[in-house]
C-alpha cells in the first residue's frame, strides 16, 4: 500500500488492523510497529498520516476493493477516484500489487517499506533480542522452525491427515462457522497429495533428520499453540529433544504484555526467525514467505523450504515399508531439496498455460524473493532455478 500511495499520489493513513481473525487480537499498528520511524523513514517517498484528519471524517469516502495483483496502469487509472472523492477506504490490502513488470523505483520502494520503514515496536525488539541472546548462549547456533500446525491453519486448509475423527470434525465445524473463509468443502486427501498441507510434527522430525541435522540440534519453535498439544509435539521431540519455545526462554513477567496479543507474539517469532542460522517452514504461509524474503535481502541466509508435494510420496513410501530411514531416505530428501535452501536465484514466474488472476496467483511473491530489484550482487552469482 506504500507503493500504491506513491503511484496514486495519495497520503497513506496508518492502517487499522483486522480483528476478525481466529486470534481476535486487539493490537494496533503502533503496538506492533514503530510508528514514528515508519513515518519518518518514508518521508522522502510518500506522506503518511497517523489518522484521518478531522475535517475529512465526515466527507463521503470511496470504499474500494482494489484488484488483486494489479498493474501500475490499473492504479494510474484509479486516480480518477480523486475527481469525486478526497478519501479512499481500502477494505483489503493483501496482494493488491503485481509481483512483476513494475518500474524499478516502485519495487525498491516496496523493499524500503519492508526492510527499513517497518521496524517493530521497542518492547517487541527488546524481548526478541533477549531471547536470541539466550538461544546463542545455549548452543551458539539454532534452527528457527515455523511449525504452522495450529488449529486455524489446519481448519482453513482442510488438512486432517493423522488426526482423530473428533479432531477432524472440530476443524470442519470451525471452517463452516468462519464467515470470511470462502471455501467450506475440502477433500483432505487431495489437499495433502497436492502438497497443500502443513507438515506434521512427525514429518518435520523425519525431514530434518534426513537432511543430516543431529538430535542435539537446538530448535526454536516459532508458532502458536500446536494442535493436539504435547502428545502430537512428542512425535518431533522424540527425535529432536532440544526444542524451545518463547514460553520456555522468557520469564512470565517478560511475556505478560504479550498475553492475548498473537500478532505481537508472532513479531517476536519473526525477528528470531530472521536472525536464526537456519530457517525452516512447515508451510508456505504469509509469515514464512516474508521471513524468507527478508533473509534473502540480508544476504541469502540459509532458508529451507520443504517440497511438501514431493515429501508426501516419500512419507507414504516410509509408511508402506518401501523406503527405510537411513542413507537411502537421506539421499532422496537431499536431492529433493538441493535447490530449496535459500541460494540466490531470480523469482519464479507463473505456471505455463495460465492467464489473468490464475497466472498471477502462481507467481512467486515479490516479498518471498525480492531479487533482482532489491538485492545487489555480481550477475554470475545468480542463476535461474
Amino acid at each position: 500500500m506504500v507503493a500504491v500511495a506513491r503511484i496514486m499520489n495519495a497520503t497513506l493513513v496508518i492502517p487499522q488492523l483486522d480483528r476478525r481473525s481466529f486470534w481476535k487480537d486487539t493490537s494496533t499498528f503502533s503496538d506492533i510497529f514503530n510508528e514514528i520511524h515508519f513515518i519518518e523513514a518514508l518521508k522522502g517517498d510518500i506522506r503518511v498520516a497517523r489518522e484521518l484528519p478531522k475535517e475529512l471524517e465526515s466527507v463521503p469516502h470511496a470504499r474500494k476493493h482494489f484488484s488483486s495483483w494489479a498493474s501500475m496502469g490499473y492504479y494510474e487509472e484509479m486516480t480518477r477516484l480523486w475527481n469525486e472523492h478526497q478519501v479512499i477506504h481500502v477494505a483489503k490490502s493483501d496482494s493488491r500489487l503485481a509481483n512483476n513488470d513494475l518500474p524499478l523505483d516502485i519495487q525498491r520502494l516496496r523493499c524500503r517499506a519492508m526492510y527499513n520503514a517497518l521496524r517493530f515496536s521497542p518492547q517487541i525488539e527488546i524481548l526478541a533480542k533477549k531471547l536470541i541472546e539466550r538461544l546463542r548462549s545455549r548452543e551458539g547456533r539454532y534452527i528457527a522452525l515455523h511449525l504452522r500446525y495450529e488449529k486455524d491453519m489446519l481448519s482453513f486448509t482442510g488438512c486432517t491427515y493423522g488426526l482423530t475423527e473428533a479432531e477432524s470434525k472440530e476443524l470442519t465445524i470451525m471452517r463452516e462457522n468462519t464467515n470470511h473463509w470462502k471455501v467450506k468443502k475440502i477433500n483432505s486427501t487431495e489437499q495433502r497429495l497436492a502438497g497443500n498441507c502443513p507438515l506434521t510434527p512427525k514429518e518435520v522430525g523425519i525431514f530434518l533428520g534426513a537432511l543430516g541435522y543431529p538430535p542435539s540440534t537446538l530448535i526454536y519453535i516459532a508458532a502458536g499453540e500446536i494442535y493436539g498439544g504435547n502428545a502430537r509435539l512428542s512425535m518431533l521431540t522424540s527425535r529432536f529433544p532440544n526444542l524451545v519455545f518463547k514460553e520456555t526462554l522468557a520469564t512470565k513477567e517478560e511475556l505478560e504484555g504479550f498475553t492475548n496479543h498473537a500478532s505481537q507474539s508472532a513479531a517476536v517469532d519473526y525477528i528470531i526467525s530472521v536472525e536464526s542460522d537456519v530457517f525452516v517452514s512447515s508451510y508456505s504461509g504469509n509469515m514464512a514467505r516474508a521471513v524468507e524474503g527478508h533473509r534473502r535481502f540480508l544476504g541469502h541466509r540459509r532458508t529451507i523450504t520443504p517440497d511438501r508435494k514431493g515429501l508426501v510420496e516419500v512419507f507414504d513410501r516410509l509408511e508402506s515399508g518401501d523406503l527405510r530411514e537411513g542413507s537411502s531416505l537421506s539421499k532422496v530428501v537431499r536431492q529433493l531439496h538441493d535447490k530449496r535452501q535459500g541460494a540466490p536465484r531470480k523469482r519464479r514466474g507463473p505456471l505455463p498455460g495460465l492467464k489473468g488472476k490464475a497466472r498471477s496467483r502462481t507467481e512467486e511473491s515479490f516479498y518471498e524473493n525480492p531479487y533482482p530489484e532489491c538485492i545487489c550482487g555480481p550477475k554470475r552469482h545468480f542463476k535461474m532455478v
